[in-house]
């Protein structure tokens, strides 16, 4: 089946050997997204709901590029490092996906990569019928396809 891989060009993807998000058939797959530009600065320090809102707007946009949308995702999970700040991430969670209402999983951490980074988002999508896939990336690169060996 084939693969699609989208890259937002952070600077982790090519150094670490990981996509934005990964799309094979009707799935799309986006990995963990903190709040950080593509210069690698991060939006909103000290701010949860900033940091959310910006994880989102850059999973929105590598959703986008595999031909996916919000309201096809099926899970959420979020890892912050403060649980008691909950109702920051719920709700930018629960302005975008109150009438989806994907499964979601929050999770409290010691920390993330950086100190300065205080949540990290990661969803699952199924996307319906035969939408196409955008050849523009969530940032400045490209979407590319390979094809995956059977197992």
């Amino acid at each position: 089946m084939a693969r699609t891989l989208v890259s937002s060009n952070g600077p982790w993807e090519k150094r670490v050997g990981y996509s934005r998000a990964l799309r094979v058939g009707r799935r799309v797959y986006v990995a963990g997204t903190t709040a950080t530009r593509p210069d690698g600065t991060i939006v909103g320090a000290g701010d949860l709901e900033a940091q959310t809102r910006q994880a989102f707007a850059t999973i929105e946009r590598a959703l986008e590029s595999a031909g996916a949308r919000l309201t096809d995702v099926v899970r959420t999970r979020a890892f912050v490092t403060d649980i008691s700040r909950f109702e920051e991430y719920a709700r930018v969670h629960g302005e975008l996906f109150r009438s989806v209402r994907p499964v979601s999983t929050l999770v409290e951490v010691s920390r993330l990569l950086r100190p300065e980074m205080l949540v990290e988002i990661e969803v699952d999508a199924e996307v319906e019928g035969r939408r196409s896939i955008r050849r523009r990336t969530a940032g400045r690169g490209r979407a590319s396809s390979s094809r995956s060996r059977r197992r």
